[in-house]
């Protein structure tokens, strides 16, 4: 690479990452550590320290295979939190490799990530996406001791139509429609006709929507929502079945939010909505609102505020990277 390819590198990853505590220590270094005190050391840290499974089939759906990409602390000595991502896109673009970039703040922490890919709106309309993002923790789940997760500490985040898929997936109850098409363990599959409950500890929320039923009609229409749900004529009830807002109670994992109130795409309103019931409803969550903030491309000191602030949140939550 390039000195200068390299410095731009360098300049990406930094929006990223915290400079307050060590990389190293996060990641779990020997003694003594080695303390990563640029993005330069900051890359070569993760290079060496983790490692990734590209394009793994966790479902299959309309003939299409679902995929997700794997990136796992090498040698882990005991089981490591997990961070599972879905990507943004109002459920009609986007793709997988484009969130990677945000996912290096959990790796900086020493999470295992899983980035996941979904159908979209153009290959099956709603619910479809909820479907898979739920067979996907299912999935997760299930291979936990193969890839030393920690199934007490799961953590599912994405931006906008991605921060939905995070609460959605993490909100549902059990017995829920949306679990029906997930494979499950044989040990279930031909003895029983329910699915194994899911578990979930935290959900980090970036500007999701939170109210799908309201993008459907004006003042806060959005066409991305009305082509997910498409042709439906049962599209309000289906939007109400799969908004978050509507499954607010008590006993969910823990949520943070994060949201611009100049966002044009998805209404500050839906996070401060959300906030409230979760706090009428004694969930424990924050928000965190970015003044004059639109949909995502924070400043480097807004991101640096927001991954301190997502850090301190799930530390008190009691998710956090392995220590000794």
């Amino acid at each position: 690479m390039s000195q200068l390819r390299f410095r731009l590198a360098g300049f990406i990853i930094a929006a990223f990452v915290s400079a307050a505590p060590s990389v190293a220590a996060a990641l779990e270094a020997p003694a003594p550590a080695m303390a990563a005190e640029n993005a330069t050391q900051f890359v070569d840290l993760i290079a060496g320290r983790y490692g990734i499974q590209s394009n793994v089939t966790y479902s299959i759906a309309n003939n299409v295979e679902l995929k997700l990409d794997l990136y796992l602390p090498r040698n882990a000595k005991e089981p490591v939190p997990l961070v599972i991502n879905f990507h943004g896109g109002g459920w009609v673009e986007g793709n997988k490799e484009g969130s990677m970039l945000g996912l290096l703040r959990y790796m900086q922490m020493g999470f295992a990530v899983a980035n996941v890919g979904y159908r979209l709106g153009r290959v099956s309309p709603a619910p479809a996406a909820v479907e898979d993002t739920r067979c996907a923790l299912r999935w997760l789940t299930r291979r936990a001791t193969q890839y030393k997760f920690d199934t007490r500490k799961i953590v599912l985040t994405g931006g906008s139509a991605g921060g939905h898929l995070a609460l959605i997936t993490g909100m549902l109850p059990a017995g829920n429609p949306y679990d029906r098409a997930c494979a499950t363990d044989d040990n279930t599959r031909w003895v029983s006709g329910t699915e194994p409950p899911l578990a979930v500890a935290a959900i980090i929320n970036y500007f999701g929507i939170a109210d799908v039923e309201d993008l459907l009609t004006v003042p806060n229409a959005k066409h991305y929502a009305i082509e997910w749900l498409g042709a439906a004529t049962n599209r309000e009830a289906l939007a109400r079945s799969v908004s978050p807002i509507q499954y607010v109670r008590t006993g969910l994992p823990a949520i943070f939010t994060v949201h611009g109130d100049a966002d044009q795409l998805v209404p500050h309103a839906h996070s401060t909505r959300l906030h409230a019931a979760l706090n009428k409803a004694g969930v424990p969550n924050e928000m965190m609102t970015i003044p004059g903030g639109g949909h995502g491309g924070f400043s480097s000191d807004e991101s640096l505020r927001i991954s301190d602030s997502i850090r301190a949140f799930l530390t008190k939550q009691g998710i956090s990277a392995i220590t000794h």
